[in-house]
């Protein structure tokens, strides 16, 4: 019952916040030139709640002209209302989307003398726009119905009504390119003749257009080019013919005019357009200079117009949750995008720091300090599982650095559908590195802090060739520290390479490599099985100075080609191959427990030589197509994986400590080999996924992944096997987004995991089922204050079975009747509240709990590390204007109840709040920073899951960085 009252209870919350959408009436007379529509008496516009679907369009030639037929089933519910502009016709059908068997918009140039080009196009989500741009003049329209559908007759004025202009060359614009920025893209009109051109910009509403007189578009396409959602804060660019001898150019921006500059090249001209989280200025009303009338021959960039309102924050697509890009809105999941900008204004270090921000997951302290990723994620622990780039990466033993990443985003949930076994079906993290830009970048980062912090890094992009065909990446970071923990220090090495370089004019193809060293003292915090530690100083150090060391050193090699083909290149092929190898050692004297007297600490010897390798091999087919007026996004793919591990264990005994008045320089005794390991499996993978538009409002997300996997246990010291098995296993999800305005998603989900159990034994020597795992999830996704800020509330369902279970009858084996179930609601919100002022907040209720054991003492114990709530809040100010432009601050706040230390639950780890705070500075091509982070000194500790991690003190990071 206390289920069905969290269900209920979250449902209402939900409800509460969808408001319904009333579609006023609206009333529009269509009118023409010389016209008189047939219909008068129907061209009045009223609301429906149905949407009428053209699934056909055309052209018959007449007497007078042409005429054009919108074939539909129900004709007489297309309502046009008029919009002329110029010499073009216009015609939007509210209520109507396109829905052509081939997909995508119809157009069709010079289809009789006197008309320029007809297109039909969907102008937004419910609205069919019917656009025919006369030659000389705005031509004659008459609307007929007929059992064919809807008809336009056209018929065009005379062009020799008017006036004479004296003849002047149409140069041709035959290709249209955009490549990616450092700022976001650049668009290139490939001609001969680009400083020739004139170019006439202007604004309506979001939307930037630019005219270029004297040129014509001929693409081998046609004469229309079309991108949705190339970068943030753009939804769309278009290029087409707007009459014989004029290419009309529009940028759609999302909240605001977009920043356009024009440049002057040998390959045409060229259009730089700044992302919404690369514009640097904001005003509440976009300006418009004076373009000069002859086009500059300078190479100094033309400004067309201000920056429109920044919003770094908030990422508005994702490709994690899908492999395919696709807007937030539209995915039946709560997916969380961290960008790079918050990840410089907090100035973050340590890539799990990032779990402060995303709501329903926590940091999990890693191996003794190493720099990796480590999350507990709606109550479950990751087992140091991440992606990189989409590939698989153990990262237990793994380091990662923070200054080749781009952005790192949070799937929460079972995401075997995709990635195949998960040992945590409370989600996965996905780290997508810095790609190489088209034009040159460069940057250089110094930090120094508190406890001797000292960490440079270098970002280098540009092109390799003139052509630009080759383009290059380079990160490289230095990092060496102490520490508030005695004794302990680490010192760090990266270096990031990426190339990429165009095979075709349709095909790209990367290749990668990461190197880090991470060279550290291996620290793992205290023992959770007495209050004591809490009584410690957080600065206590309970192995032995001399001892305790750690050295790791990663591989990562990745090459990706990515191949466009089809209809207006609507389908990708994606070939991804990646090798991942980590090698080192690490340990010393690592502390086991308080001793009953409270006063000392028992301790152990270990050392490990530990070898990680992951190989992965994936192979994928996505692309868009249309069955009747259904629109599908679908995604086929086959991968091939290998992984194992190896560890090498060597243990000797050493004398305890006493924790309040330590005495190092003991020394370890009776060393041995204990251990000599290696484990992991192959896999094949099929999958299947299709995001499925039944209507513009209505998507429904569907699919499942079949893995064969071959796992093993090894002993290399006997050369025998611990264990072996062979699984097979079929992971489906279903998710369904409704969207009642453009503004909201309402969704829910039902999504499966697993992960093949290869350690442990049965007293029949049976071998495991895999670990299964499904989630039941609803949610709403809300857009606010003009879409600048946006708001995902989540209630979630997660129950994981067939855990193991000590067995009853012998302690030294185990069987599959263990349960462990996790429910809660999570909000996240992201965005821009005003010009310059970024906020991003979570709060998180969590109840997770083991639900069956063969251990009663066991049961209704809570999982580790997990608190019932959280929240946290970070938010900046930058002043936009004024003498003192370019100034900022930031605030952050970080809240964390109550948690369990460990299994069972014998020592609860207490409450925090802590508070961060910045003050920056930018300007022109350089920055400067200073973060403070536990600015009240808060005394407070993380989860190992086995031990009690002491978090850092006051801390100062102040951080100078120059862009050139």
């Amino acid at each position: 019952m206390s289920e069905i009252r969290s269900v209920a209870l979250a449902l209402a919350v939900i409800s509460s916040l969808v408001q319904p959408a009333h579609a006023g009436t609206q009333t529009a007379e269509l009118s023409s030139q010389k016209s008189h529509s047939t219909r008068a008496a129907q061209l009045l516009v009223q609301s429906s709640d149905n949407v009428n679907k053209v699934t056909g369009v055309k052209i018959n030639s007449t007497d007078k002209g042409i005429e054009i037929i919108l074939e539909s089933a129900n004709a007489e519910a297309l309502k046009p209302v008029n919009n002329n502009q110029g010499n073009s016709y216009i015609a939007d059908i509210p209520n109507a989307v396109l829905a052509l068997p081939e997909g995508g918009n119809f157009t069709q140039n010079n289809p009789a003398p006197g008309i320029v080009s007809i297109s039909v196009t969907q102008a937004n989500t419910n609205t069919l726009r019917v656009t025919v741009i006369g030659e000389g003049s705005l031509p004659n329209t008459e609307l007929f119905d007929s059992d064919q559908g809807l008809i336009f007759a056209v018929t065009p004025i005379a062009s020799a009504t008017k006036p004479q202009q004296p003849t002047q060359a149409v140069a041709q614009v035959t290709g249209v390119k955009l490549n990616p920025t450092n700022n976001g893209l650049e668009i290139i009109l490939t001609t001969p003749d680009g400083e020739k051109l004139p170019v006439l910009p202007k604004t309506e509403g979001n939307t930037y257009i630019i005219e270029i007189n004297s040129a014509q578009l001929r693409l081998p396409s046609g004469g229309t080019f079309r991108q949705e959602k190339p970068i943030a804060g753009v939804s769309e660019i278009t290029v087409i013919n707007s009459d014989a001898n004029t290419i009309r150019m529009a940028v759609i921006g999302v909240d605001s005019i977009p920043k356009v500059e024009l440049f002057d090249s040998d390959q045409g001209l060229i259009f730089g357009v700044a992302s919404a989280a690369s514009s640097t200025q904001a005003q509440t009303q976009p300006q418009t200079p004076t373009e000069p009338t002859q086009p500059s021959a300078s190479d100094e960039p033309i400004e067309l117009t201000v920056t429109g309102e920044k919003d770094g924050y908030r990422v508005q697509d994702s490709s994690t949750a899908t492999k395919i890009d696709v807007p937030l809105r539209d995915i039946p999941a709560s997916v969380q995008v961290i960008p790079k900008e918050i990840i410089q204004d907090r100035q973050v270090v340590k890539l799990n720091e990032l779990a402060d921000n995303v709501s329903g997951v926590r940091r999990q302290e890693t191996y003794g300090g190493l720099s990796s990723q480590g999350y507990f994620i709606r109550g479950f622990e990751t087992g140091f599982e991440t992606l990189r780039n989409g590939f698989k990466d153990f990262g237990f033993i793994s380091p990662r650095d923070v200054s080749s990443i781009e952005r790192v985003e949070f799937l929460k949930g079972p995401a075997s559908i995709l990635y195949g076994s998960i040992s945590s079906p409370g989600g996965v993290v996905n780290t997508i590195t810095k790609q190489p830009l088209s034009d040159p970048f460069y940057q250089i980062n110094g930090t120094i802090g508190s406890d001797d912090f000292y960490r440079t890094s270098i970002d280098l992009t540009g092109p390799l060739l003139e052509n630009r065909s080759a383009l290059y990446r380079l990160n490289l970071a230095y990092e060496n520290a102490d520490s508030f923990r005695d004794f302990v220090n680490n010192e760090s090495t990266y270096v990031g390479p990426i190339i990429t370089v165009k095979a075709g004019e349709n095909t790209d193809i990367t290749f990668g490599y990461e190197y880090q060293k991470y060279d550290y003292t291996f620290d793992r915090g205290f023992p959770n099985n007495n209050r004591v530690v809490f009584d410690l100083p957080i600065s206590r150090f309970l192995g032995e100075p001399s001892l305790n060391r750690g050295e790791f050193t990663s591989n990562n090699f990745t090459y990706v080609l990515e191949s466009k083909f089809g209809y207006n290149n609507d389908w990708k092929f994606r070939q991804g191959f990646n090798v991942l190898n980590v090698s080192g050692s690490a340990g010393g004297v690592q502390a086991n427990s308080i001793n009953d007297d409270g006063l000392t600490v028992a301790r152990g010897y270990r050392v490990s030589n530990d070898e990680s390798s992951n190989i992965s091999f994936q192979n994928e087919v996505s692309g868009k197509f249309n069955t009747g007026s259904i629109r599908h996004n679908i995604l086929v793919g086959l991968e091939l994986s290998n992984y194992s591990y190896q560890y090498e264990f060597f243990r000797g005994t050493i004398a305890d400590l006493d924790i309040f008045n330590p005495i190092y320089g003991a020394q370890p005794e009776s060393v041995s080999r204990s251990d000599f390991q290696k484990y992991g499996g192959s896999n094949i993978a099929l999958y299947l996924q299709n995001l499925v538009e039944i209507t513009p409002n209505l998507k429904l997300l569907a699919g499942g992944r079949f893995d064969w996997v071959d796992s093993f246990d090894r002993n290399l010291e006997t050369g025998t096997n611990n264990n072996e098995t062979s699984d097979s296993k079929f992971s489906p999800r279903v998710g369904i987004v409704y969207q009642p305005t453009d503004s909201t998603s309402i969704y829910g989900s039902w999504t499966n995991s697993f992960n093949p159990q290869i350690f442990g034994r049965s007293r029949n020597e049976e071998a495991f089922q895999p670990e299964t795992a499904e989630q039941f999830e609803v949610g709403i996704k809300q857009e606010f204050l003009e879409k600048r800020l946006s708001a995902t509330l989540a209630y979630f369902d997660i129950t994981k079975n067939n855990v193991l279970t000590t067995d009853p009858i012998d302690s030294d084996y185990q069987i599959q009747t263990g349960e462990q179930k996790s429910s809660g609601v999570e909000l996240d919100v992201v965005g821009e509240i005003l010009p310059g002022w970024k906020i991003i907040g979570t709060y998180t209720y969590t109840d997770a709990f083991i639900s069956e054991d063969n251990d009663p003492t066991l049961v209704n114990n809570r999982l580790a590390g997990v608190p019932y709530n959280s929240a946290s809040l970070w938010t900046t100010y930058q002043l936009q204007k004024g003498n003192l432009q370019g100034l900022g601050l930031g605030f952050g706040l970080v809240y964390v109840g109550q948690r369990e230390s460990g299994i069972p639950n014998n020592v609860k780890i207490p409450s925090y709040l802590r508070t961060d705070a910045s003050v920056f500075y930018k300007r022109d091509n350089w920055r400067v920073g200073v973060n403070i982070k536990n600015l009240f000194d808060t005394k407070y500790y993380e989860s190992q899951g086995f031990y009690i991690v002491p978090a850092a003190p006051f801390t100062v990071l102040g951080t100078v960085s120059f862009d050139f």
